[in-house]
């Protein structure tokens, strides 16, 4: 049994916001990585773990979107995804439907080329366009680029999702599970608690605040509740560069922290299985995207790429 598993890594790379997160989500089947209409939504490599007891372990990581950078946290990001190119064994490389092949994506190809490695075009979001339309993107990409597979798909209503998995498996080498059965994610609790409340705040707030925040953690306690039943208490900072945005974050009256609270909570309390009790701060930390100090405190660590 063990000699017929296939087990490897697979990044999923692409230009912010082609629904690299969507796609990791529906593909585990839990949310793992945080998702908005926002670029740059997805800082860290995520890893997130697909088991079939029968052909095997994908171990998906989900990078943020190669972009140009702008300050230390946007190069962070783009070497981020770019390192994760030569330590896997299949590269899932994501597309909106079109022809047009700009700058961002022949950076793409470069990257692809000195790889090596399989490469999957997968062309999401095909539930916007008509068939005619997901023909010529797959015209206009096999020109530029040798991909070993190309698949159609739409990561949110689950078109063709099987397909990603059984072609992926077909590339992976053999070799035994990395993880436990049961393990989805090998992303600290409270790392996910952090970027739940990003991405609500992410949802919630005006354009030019989601790119300057982070969210820190300050306590995660659990305690029993008066019927025997677990609460757990969790202290988060939402850190952001300008006095302006503090206003904004927090709303009139306090209006705008209480939504993001409310609506994080919901999810916390689905993903840990326990009433939460969430109190939110917010603090101004000028310039903190171009300091290694603090992006540094804020879990953005270069040693880890």
């Amino acid at each position: 049994m063990e000699n017929n598993l296939k087990s490897g890594f697979v990044t999923i790379i692409g230009r912010p916001n082609v629904g690299k997160s969507t796609l990791m989500n529906h593909l585990i089947g839990q949310k793992i990585a945080i998702t908005s209409n926002k670029p740059q939504t997805t800082r860290n490599r995520i890893q997130a773990v697909y088991t079939d007891a029968e052909r095997g372990q994908i171990v998906f990581v989900d990078t943020p979107g190669i972009h140009q950078a702008k300050n230390k946290l946007g190069e962070y990001m783009v070497n981020a995804a770019e390192g994760t190119l030569k330590d896997v064994d299949v590269i899932l490389w994501l597309v909106e439907p079109g022809t047009y092949i700009g700058a961002g994506e022949r950076h793409i190809i470069e990257q692809l080329e000195k790889a090596k490695i399989p490469v999957l075009l997968i062309i999401n979001k095909i539930d916007t366009v008509e068939q005619l339309g997901i023909l010529e993107s797959i015209d206009a990409y096999r020109k530029v680029y040798e991909f070993d597979e190309i698949i159609p798909v739409s990561a949110l209503r689950e078109i063709n999702l099987l397909d990603v998995v059984d072609t992926i498996f077909k590339y992976l080498p053999y070799g035994p599970m990395f993880y436990d059965e049961d393990t989805v994610t090998d992303q600290p609790e409270r790392q996910i608690v952090a970027e739940i409340v990003r991405e609500k705040a992410l949802h919630a707030l005006e354009e030019e605040v989601p790119h300057g925040i982070a969210v820190t953690i300050e306590q995660m306690k659990k305690r029993k509740g008066s019927s025997g039943s677990k609460i757990m208490n969790i202290e988060a900072t939402i850190v952001c560069e300008k006095d302006s945005h503090k206003g904004i974050i927090i709303g009139k009256g306090g209006s705008m922290l209480k939504k993001i609270g409310s609506n994080a909570r919901f999810e916390i309390e689905r993903l840990l299985e326990c009433q939460v009790n969430l109190k939110l701060w917010v603090k101004v930390k000028k310039d903190w995207r171009d300091s290694d100090f603090l992006m540094k405190n804020f879990g953005y660590r270069k040693s880890e790429l």
